[in-house]
């Protein structure tokens, strides 16, 4: 149903975001989420002072607020109609403004310095991801087949588990309104936020979480994806069980990983706890986590790889279907027969 405001609570949403400061901070946060320093910095105003603004927006539900660690961050609030007065809003200024443009070159010089960390962080670990890399088939054939899997339809909402790079997010920014990645590293979060602002894509954000406890609504996402990810957990079936119980009805899971291996070097140096997984026993945690497989698909190694691994892709849906009656304000599901 579509939310609405009494006019009293319209106005104290209106009195929130009138105020020089506050409007200049909702521009920046349309663009990346930022945390205090950054803010403070941009705005050459003292952290009290930004702390402030960012609470009377809280208050507004104009923008909202995850912690990262010792870091929190702040991103406009992630409903449709609150982003759709900002950027009524944010879409009647003048770009060429002196006050906002010098905040986003300023932004710009924030993006810049995620940027470098993130390519300080891939050159210490490249040599690593190169092996493994070198063993299976390009990532771009992979992405195809990945397209191919999800398909052309737009979407409400994707969460990428164990997101590490962000690609995923920034593979399928074109088909969902608006996305979550979620990763244990908070250098692998930097490298993704870096990505993700090179990238352009403003709707999606990336948080610290674990696969088992993540910080997701359930019950209202429309893809979920865990791409090489069961490898390095010690209990798949429970990753996934969790990655299902966020699927609205009708909702799709993308598992991508290896087929079973004997290279156990990626055990020894590389941290995998799972040499592969069989297609009899991802099915058995999707049916665990009451998901049924729809599609699976194997892409083997070229022939100039020699003891490659071969890349498996499995496609599972929540069989539930949900139902709108006339008189109802909110959707039903039920079991598919």
């Amino acid at each position: 149903m579509r939310q609405t405001l009494r006019l009293e609570a319209m106005v104290d949403v209106l009195k929130s975001a009138a105020e020089q400061s506050r409007l200049r901070i909702l521009v920046l946060l349309n663009q990346t989420d930022l945390t205090v320093s950054d803010l403070t910095e941009i705005l050459g105003q003292s952290q009290p002072r930004v702390s402030r603004h960012l609470k009377l927006l809280l208050e507004a539900n104009l923008i909202s607020r995850y912690q990262e660690g010792s870091w929190a961050f702040f991103r406009l609030f992630d409903s449709d109609e609150s982003r759709a007065l900002v950027h009524g809003l944010i879409n009647r200024l003048d770009p060429a403004d002196p006050i906002i443009s010098r905040d986003l070159e300023r932004l710009e010089a924030t993006k810049r310095r995620r940027q470098e960390k993130a390519a300080e962080y891939f050159s210490r670990n490249a040599s690593s991801w190169d092996e493994i890399r070198s063993l299976h088939v390009p990532d771009t054939a992979i992405e195809n087949e990945l397209r191919s899997l999800v398909g052309e339809k737009s979407f409400q909402s994707m969460v990428d588990l164990g997101t590490g790079t962000g690609r995923l997010l920034e593979l399928f920014a074109p088909l969902y309104r608006r996305a979550v990645g979620i990763d244990l590293s908070r250098e692998m979060l930097a490298v993704a936020r870096a990505n993700l602002d090179r990238a352009g894509v403003a709707h999606a954000q990336v948080r610290l979480g674990d696969l088992y406890t993540p910080p997701v609504d359930r019950n209202c996402n429309d893809l979920v994806t865990m791409h090489q990810v069961l490898h390095y957990l010690d209990d798949p079936a429970t990753a996934i069980y969790e990655a299902a119980r966020l699927l609205r009805p009708g909702g799709r899971l993308v598992i991508v990983d290896f087929a079973p291996h004997d290279h156990e070097f990626l055990r020894e140096e590389h941290a995998h706890l799972r040499l592969g997984f069989s297609d009899r026993q991802i099915v058995e945690w999707l049916e665990q986590a009451e998901l049924e497989l729809e599609a699976s698909r194997e892409i083997a190694p070229g022939s100039d790889v020699e003891n490659g691994l071969t890349v498996k892709l499995w496609l599972a849906r929540d069989p539930r279907i949900q139902i709108a009656g006339p008189d109802t304000t909110h959707a039903e599901s039920k079991e598919l027969a």
